[in-house]
């Protein structure tokens, strides 16, 4: 960057650099203490998850993301009703800027990284005002004992600081992991709840309603102990007449969406295996040879992640302006239906522009409604259910792909830094020169190609696996990021093995020295 014209994120650096934040190690970090860490960060999150928000009445409070509850990584009515929900939004609206040139940072530059960072982390505390305030003030409702003894106006606000406190908590989380332990917090607290909603979801053996004896209509909530008792108590006759559609259809964790699951697990583990490996070669030592690994998955399940949190708070958006009492004043844009229709009590748009963007739960939720519409109708004709399906698709696919090109251009992953790893590592690629410019050109053979791809195939099997369903009320998109979570924490874990057993490999993998 020209040092004579600093971006002017450089004014706004030295109150990021003030506020609290985890230290970066100024060595190496062993294998052990980098496990220990994330073991007890783990830990910390969900006891977290368990900590409710002091003065909430539950009873009479909406949980507005309660469809991206999984992927927003939190726990409605605890400290963690947020989530990761600021973290990336701010992430996102720094990655439009920079990929917009908007804001003029080299990422490659250690100090317009380090500005990077630090008004990045001003921009999250933002957003975690920008989104409790809306939701205390119109959705999360404060016990009557609370109000009395803290007035309404200081009841929410105490409500409001809870809010943040755990969702600051969480991106200091994600900082200890991504400075002090193995791959990224955020991804690692999605796959934590996703895993615990879908072990929950499949084997779960208390009724729907605790408060009603088990009985066919009342059945085991899980997918398996479900299949089980309705064999268990009915006949052939009654199992034609509506068993099997109550095992593999009936709500909740219908057994359709087990099988998804197992499928779109097996997908997935299949497509991360996919890669184009170029021969690389050592300069100074002959006989020293590798392959440099490029995925078919190359841009990560990032993209998706920043996909499913813009149409959370899009949703949010347009909740607001149709329910909040002031919003919904706004005219042409406040009230209106045809931006999202919401019914009395709901958080999930029944219509509307937000209905197109919302995400389909299932095959009962869209497929069966084109099929059979006069059984499985849900106020919506053939074709707008189409419609739903195809725009939601289009949109997961093609923000995907935005998202990708971005994420990949500002953690580094790009033919230009690639090539510049290689170079500093010692590394060539046989029959071209040790020079960053040549390998930028052959790796510009396969890189922008291979990142649209992944982004396009990221987006279109989220959007699958929603539309498939999953036990546990996962969503797809949240076990597709799970599954891929894992994958990569997998392969995390063997490289830091291998660079801890070889000191040299860590300037490769872009370790500490």
């Amino acid at each position: 960057m020209d040092d004579e014209k600093p971006s002017l994120l450089y004014k706004v650096k030295p109150i990021g650099d003030r506020l609290p934040a985890v230290k970066r190690p100024e060595g190496h970090v062993h294998f052990r203490t980098k496990m220990m860490w994330v073991a007890v960060i783990l830990v910390l999150y969900f006891v977290m998850s368990n900590v409710y928000v002091w003065g909430l009445d539950q009873s009479e409070s909406l949980d507005i993301f309660a469809q991206y509850r999984t992927i927003m990584a939190g726990a409605s009515g605890t400290i963690l009703q947020l989530g990761i929900g600021p973290i990336v939004t701010a992430s996102i609206i720094m990655q439009l800027f920079v990929g917009a040139k908007i804001i003029k940072l080299d990422l490659s530059n250690r100090k317009d990284k380090a500005c990077y960072q630090s008004v990045l982390k001003l921009l999250v505390i933002v957003m975690i005002f920008v989104e409790a305030i809306p939701q205390v003030f119109g959705y999360l409702v404060p016990s009557d004992t609370f109000t009395d003894t803290f007035g309404s106006v200081g009841a929410k606000l105490l409500i409001i600081l809870q809010l943040f406190v755990g969702s600051y908590l969480v991106f200091l989380f994600d900082e200890v992991i991504s400075k002090w332990g193995i791959g990224s917090g955020i991804s690692l607290f999605i796959a934590a709840g996703v895993s615990q909603a879908v072990f929950t979801g499949a084997l779960n053996w208390y009724a729907v309603d605790n408060s009603s004896a088990m009985s066919l209509s009342n059945p085991p909530a899980g997918t398996i102990p479900k299949a089980i008792y309705v064999l268990m108590n009915t006949n052939s006759a009654d199992m034609a007449n509506g068993g099997y559609e109550m095992i593999f259809l009936g709500q909740p964790n219908p057994l359709i969406a087990l099988i998804g699951t197992i499928v779109i697990f097996l997908i997935v583990v299949y497509l991360e295996s996919s890669r184009i490996e170029l021969p690389i070669s050592h300069g100074n030592v002959r006989g020293a040879r590798g392959k440099y690994p490029i995925k078919l998955m190359y841009a990560s399940n990032i993209p998706v992640i920043l996909m499913s949190a813009l149409l959370a708070n899009i949703s949010m958006v347009c909740l607001l302006l149709y329910t909040n009492d002031f919003l919904s004043g706004i005219p042409f844009l406040g009230g209106n239906a045809s931006i999202g229709f919401y019914e009395d009590g709901s958080t999930t748009a029944s219509s509307g522009l937000a209905w197109y963007l919302s995400t389909p739960s299932g095959l009962t939720d869209w497929l069966l409604p084109i099929l059979n519409p006069s059984s499985y109708g849900n106020d919506h004709t053939v074709l707008q259910n189409i419609c739903h399906v195809a725009i939601y698709m289009a949109v997961m696919v093609l923000g995907s792909i935005m998202f990708a090109k971005f994420w990949v251009e500002t953690t580094n992953l790009g033919a230009e830094s690639v090539a510049k790893n290689i170079q500093r590592s010692g590394m060539q690629i046989p029959g071209f020169r040790r020079e960053p410019r040549v390998l930028k050109r052959v790796l510009d053979r396969y890189i922008p190609t291979i990142t649209i791809l992944s982004g396009a195939l990221i987006g279109l099997l989220a959007a699958c696996a929603d539309m498939i369903g999953t036990t546990g009320n996962a969503t797809g998109t949240g076990l597709l990021l799970t599954v891929g979570i894992i994958i990569r924490f997998y392969e995390a874990l063997g490289r830091e093995q291998m660079m801890e057993m070889n000191p040299m490999m860590r300037g490769f993998f872009g370790g500490e020295e």
